[in-house]
């Protein structure tokens, strides 16, 4: 539409004045594009969330996973083109004179464009930071208190706005996502976040209800899948697009892939389910350790340090069904060790050490 075509184009032109102008800041932007790759959440946050206060870790993988999901629903009907594919296939520029956007080994994603889903990952879960934050200081009542809470907000809110921004800025710069793709996801991030801010319900949760979540997820995707594939509507269309205008084919990860996305988000959940309603954790994370500083603080180190070794378990990609079963295995052992494992590892070893102790 003329509309679409105004806005894509004028996004070209930001995308240009960015790579001319913002040069020296390659190295920041590509590192603030990685900052805001929604598996951080799963590899980072989470896992120090969850030790510090159980009720925003769980609340923090809900958000993930069901955001993520509805950024897949929303690229599929949205059907929203990538910069560095578009200006090859448009028409607008006459004689065949296309914009020149540079790629970057992180540029070349082969989902549908709109909305971004870094930018909506990177939203909604600074979104449950920063409230889970300011819940704490919500409850002082005195006057100097009520002073320094209002500041608090003030400063969180600001460093919030200032990522999401750095974020966007970084995503447009790569010429993987136009403007008004990165300030959409931005938005329906903090919807998403705002939603389960209402939905105390997941802290509660049994397997059966994280099981039932997971199916519900994947057969709503799958079929709305295949009744548009009936119509002749194929919902992997961008695929091809990626691979033959990406400038590099080794840049081409089928991790990018929209049904890749699906399958380790549902795999983080159920591994969160799973976690949550075992005796490992109820032994642990319910004992009289878990209030211990010590305790804590000795979870967060051992679960990131367990969750970068997971980074180096390299899944074959030869066999693409192959690769999403065992991308959900992998993304299911993340937050079971984080909830389970390790908890239960660092119970197991104070306990020995205060009965040698004594």
């Amino acid at each position: 539409s003329p509309k679409m075509d105004l806005l894509h184009t004028n996004g070209v032109l930001i995308i240009q004045h960015l790579q001319r102008d913002y040069r020296a800041y390659q190295d920041f932007l590509n590192f603030m594009s990685h900052v805001g790759d929604p598996r951080n959440i799963f590899s980072i946050y989470f896992p120090l969330w969850f030790q510090l206060n159980q009720v925003v870790g769980t609340k923090m993988i809900w958000v993930a996973v069901i955001g993520d999901w509805f950024n897949l629903i929303f690229k599929w009907i949205l059907f929203g083109h990538r910069p560095y594919w578009w200006v090859q296939e448009t028409m607008i520029y006459p004689n065949q004179s296309s914009p020149c956007l540079e790629q970057f080994p992180i540029t070349c994603e082969t989902g549908p464009g709109s909305p971004s889903g870094h930018a909506m990952g990177s939203s909604c879960v600074w979104y449950v930071m920063v409230t889970a934050a300011l819940s704490y200081t919500v409850r002082w009542k005195d006057k100097s208190a009520v002073t320094l809470h209002r500041l608090t907000w003030s400063f969180l809110w600001s460093i919030f706005w200032i990522i999401q921004i750095i974020v966007c800025i970084s995503r447009v710069f790569i010429a993987t996502h136009f403007p008004h793709q990165v300030i959409l996801g931005v938005f329906a991030g903090i919807l998403v976040a705002e939603a389960f801010e209402h939905t105390p319900a997941i802290q509660t949760a049994s397997l059966r209800m994280y099981i039932k979540t997971n199916l519900f997820l994947f057969i709503f995707a799958l079929g709305f899948y295949l009744v548009l594939k009936l119509l002749d509507i194929d919902l992997l269309w961008s695929v091809p697009k990626a691979k033959k205008w990406c400038a590099n084919p080794d840049w081409i990860n089928i991790d990018t892939t929209p049904f890749a996305g699906l399958v380790r988000n549902l795999g983080a959940l159920f591994g969160l389910g799973l976690g949550i309603n075992s005796e490992m954790f109820i032994t642990s994370c319910k004992g009289k350790n878990s209030c211990k500083i010590s305790f804590r603080v000795l979870c967060i180190a051992a679960s990131l340090a367990m969750l970068q070794l997971y980074n180096f378990i390299k899944i074959p990609t030869h066999t693409e069904y192959l690769f999403y079963i065992l991308s959900f295995c992998k993304s299911a052992a993340m937050p079971l060790t984080v909830v389970a494992l390790v908890p239960y590892c660092v119970h197991s070893l104070m306990r020995t050490t205060e009965k040698k102790l004594n």
